[in-house]
């Protein structure tokens, strides 16, 4: 894998897509932010990351390159069907009222097109949160495809506390600084045909992939 074939997916909330075709997707401190924004997250996890400093070490622990606070940066996934997927689409932990899937879509981004643009980016091998997650910076992009964890990426078994260290690895992220413009979208991912129709009519006109595995 290279970063030309490697995507990266914010889910979000089908009301946000007018939006989102219009601006791009939009930091929270944005001036084209989305005043009518229809958040589907886990609140409590979100009001950690507006204060959380991680430390950006590019895997040697003995260094420093920085800090950054996680909530400054909107954070992508490296695939789909993630643990804080099933929260948002079952209800619980601090996701008070749970999305059917067909209001849950992915936009997708290519990881070289992000770099491309010139924006501040940083990327994590596992969960933002947790304790022995490693942060990298813009000068080991090249090594990302080799630095996460893919098996535990594309994992579908992360279940059980066996499974904890595969489903922290599986929850890696791309936090990118700024706004992404419109044309740097490359797709879409919805739950069925009639979500499909509803993005079209809504006046997506790249592609939507339906793919009802990528849900639960």
């Amino acid at each position: 894998m290279n970063l030309s074939q490697t995507h990266i997916y914010r889910m979000t909330h089908i009301g946000n897509i007018p939006h989102i075709l219009e601006n791009g997707i939009t930091h929270k401190n944005s001036p084209n932010v989305n005043p009518d924004y229809v958040a589907i997250g886990d609140i409590n996890v979100i009001r950690t990351r507006i204060t959380k400093q991680v430390n950006i070490n590019n895997g040697n622990h003995s260094q420093s390159f920085g800090t950054i606070i996680l909530g400054d940066y909107i954070p992508f996934y490296f695939d789909k069907r993630m643990p804080m997927l099933y929260v948002i689409q079952l209800g619980g932990n601090g996701v008070e009222c749970a999305t059917p899937p067909e209001d849950i879509v992915y936009v997708v981004c290519k990881v070289c097109d992000i770099v491309e643009s010139g924006t501040t980016y940083y990327f994590s091998n596992g969960h933002a949160l947790g304790a022995m997650t490693t942060f990298y910076d813009n000068s080991k992009i090249n090594d990302l495809p080799s630095i996460l964890d893919w098996s535990a990426i594309n994992s579908n078994d992360w279940g059980g506390e066996e499974n904890r260290l595969l489903r922290l690895k599986k929850e890696a992220e791309f936090l990118v600084a700024d706004d992404i413009a419109p044309q740097h979208i490359c797709g879409f991912v919805c739950y069925n045909e009639t979500a499909k129709q509803r993005l079209a009519e809504l006046g997506v006109n790249k592609t939507i992939s339906v793919q009802q595995q990528a849900y639960f």
